[in-house]
């Protein structure tokens, strides 16, 4: 009788009877399925989405029959599979609106990666990785081929070391608290070095990570505050470690990618619509800044996401003031 109960409430929590904390954990797993459809033609049964996302297939089952009675996905009897929905195709349209500010991105990625051998890459958080928005690449370059919607990892590149240094300490703790428990193995590689690479931004501006992702690739990345997204994008770049070792990234990548950071935080402050005109409006409420205890606005967010505001790098990396 008490299993009885406890699976009637289980599957109450998914009819939307449960508490907070039990929605937060239904819609995260529903985007976990979402996730495991990399393309508008992947096809996927229950099964499958239980391997790729690592949840019971019981509840893949429950996730998969909500997801299409809301349009999200579509399932296909002949081939017992599911496939992306019209619904997640025009919320997807809806966000790859603002082409013109992408494009100017795209151009200031491209002049740098016309200096320099390697990837160019503006990625955006999700979950334990980062996602690659916009990429730019000279002919001559070599080692990382990463493209438009590629996912890397968060713990072992120099996006993630930049992501995660730039976030206010106790944010980044909690995050990598939460890797440890759903990432372990990501949170390994992170946990030792987010000291070095705190402290490396605030001397610096910008987090270098050389042949952890490969032996043969060595990174620099800077974090730049977004309006958009409420939280720090990133600009990357990945080298061949026999062309560009540590000290070479230093004097010949840093100072561009620096330069290029200033540049689109510029772009994004001065934005009038989003990269993806996604934003939702929210009553602004003031907030004071960890450098200067300044109070400014910023979108009404939970706790956890207002500690995201840190230190602004995008204005000025290295201010005379001791601001990143």
């Amino acid at each position: 009788m008490g299993r009885r109960s406890e699976r009637l409430s289980r599957q109450g929590a998914l009819a939307g009877d449960a508490g907070e904390g039990d929605v937060i954990q239904v819609v995260s797993r529903a985007f976990d399925v979402l996730r495991c459809f990399e393309g508008h033609e992947a096809r996927l049964g229950n099964l499958e989405i239980s391997n790729r996302c690592g949840l019971p297939r019981s509840t893949v089952s429950r996730l998969t029959h909500t997801l299409t009675r809301m349009g999200q996905l579509v399932y296909l009897p002949r081939d017992q599979k599911y496939r992306i929905g019209p619904s997640a195709v025009a919320m997807s349209a809806s966000m790859m609106k603002g082409a013109q500010l992408r494009s100017m991105i795209r151009q200031r990625l491209q002049e740098v990666a016309e200096q320099l051998p390697g990837t160019v890459g503006f990625v955006v958080p999700d979950r334990f990785h980062l996602v690659y928005l916009q990429f730019a690449r000279s002919a001559s370059a070599l080692g990382l081929h990463e493209g438009t919607g590629s996912r890397i990892s968060m713990a072992s590149t120099a996006a993630g070391a930049a992501y995660t240094a730039a976030l206010a300490p106790e944010v980044g703790d909690t995050f990598i608290t939460d890797m440890e428990r759903e990432a372990p193995e990501a949170a390994k590689i992170l946990r030792p070095r987010i000291e070095a690479n705190r402290q490396s931004l605030r001397e610096h501006g910008y987090v270098t990570a050389c042949g952890i992702w490969s032996p043969h690739i060595n990174g620099l990345a800077v974090p730049i505050w977004s309006p958009q997204y409420q939280t720090f994008v990133v600009i990357t770049i990945g080298l061949l470690s026999s062309m560009y070792d540590e000290q070479r990234l230093h004097a010949e990548v840093a100072p561009l990618m620096v330069a290029l950071g200033r540049s689109l935080g510029s772009l994004l402050e001065g934005a009038e619509g989003d990269v993806f005109n996604n934003r939702i409006s929210r009553k602004p409420v003031a907030m004071a800044v960890h450098n200067n205890n300044k109070p400014i606005n910023s979108e009404g967010v939970d706790e956890l996401e207002a500690g995201t505001r840190r230190a602004r790098p995008a204005r000025s990396l290295r201010a005379g003031d001791g601001r990143r």
